[in-house]
């Protein structure tokens, strides 16, 4: 056989493994997300409370071409079945650029979140993302479809005092701001809502939960190699899951869509359903 046909070979391989690659990375990161569990004891929950299920979404990412409203809307009505009591969404809602993105505008990235349903309401903090493309417009329309946006600010839902801390990433978070916030709202189980996790060691106080994202749980992760990048400046520290760090946890989502590439390995979309309750 000749070079010539070697070489051929060689480079039919690999573009067959090249399409291979993509075609597995790609229904990864379109499979439904996978629904985890994690129960957390509070210590100052409230006598004769009853457990609450606070449902976690993260990195939504509505785009093209793994990520259209179609898709979201699917899941959203997946995720109601669920019946949670609150919702929380830490962020990045859409992506606003890439090679491979199709942009929607606000009112069609948002409209189908409009559709979660949870007694307590749906309760969102944004996103590098969302300020990158305009976090102004997608603040609006998640105020037409009835969810509460949290940029620096605090809400109590139930017996909860909630404070969402605006993006780390892109230099919008306020911690003492926040925190002033939850404490204008008296006494009851504190838990924060941010996308970064990295926001998690700036607290003066320790809470019952940090709700984040931004990970993606590394979105490609290898055996041996690893995840191929880190997007907080913590390394590993916030890598994805349940984390306990110091006296409390924080709950780092893999998210619901993708960034820069619409692929997954290793890395599933996921989201947390937490129950907060008393005891130890």
């Amino acid at each position: 056989m000749g070079w010539g046909k070697v070489w051929l070979r060689i480079v039919l391989l690999l573009v067959l493994a090249s399409i291979a690659f993509i075609t597995k990375g790609y229904w990864n990161a379109t499979r439904d997300p996978i629904i985890r569990t994690a129960t957390i004891a509070v210590a100052d929950w409230p006598a004769n409370t009853p457990p609450l299920r606070v449902l976690h979404l993260s990195d939504v990412h509505v785009a093209g071409p793994d990520m259209p409203p179609r898709r979201l809307r699917t899941i959203v009505r997946q995720l109601n079945a669920l019946k949670p009591d609150l919702i929380v969404i830490a962020g990045d809602l859409i992506s606003e650029a890439g090679m491979f993105a199709q942009v929607y505008p606000a009112a069609e990235v948002v409209a189908p979140l409009g559709g979660l349903r949870a007694p307590l309401g749906v309760i969102v903090a944004p996103g590098n993302h969302d300020h990158w493309f305009d976090a102004k417009a997608l603040s609006a329309e998640l105020k037409k479809n009835g969810i509460t946006v949290l940029q620096n600010e605090a809400v109590r839902r139930g017996p909860l005092i909630i404070g969402g801390v605006d993006d780390d990433f892109s230099g919008h978070a306020d911690v003492p701001a926040t925190f002033a916030a939850m404490a204008a709202l008296g006494v009851g189980p504190r838990v924060i809502l941010t996308h970064s996790p990295d926001s998690a060691p700036d607290l003066p106080s320790p809470v019952a939960a940090v709700f984040a994202g931004h990970t993606h749980c590394g979105q490609l992760v290898f055996p041996l190699i690893g995840a191929l990048s880190s997007v907080s400046r913590y390394g590993n520290r916030f890598a994805c899951g349940l984390i306990r760090d110091g006296q409390q946890w924080v709950v780092v989502g893999a998210g619901l869509g993708t960034s820069i590439l619409p692929l997954r390995y290793g890395a599933p979309p996921d989201v947390w359903m937490v129950t907060l309750s008393g005891g130890r």
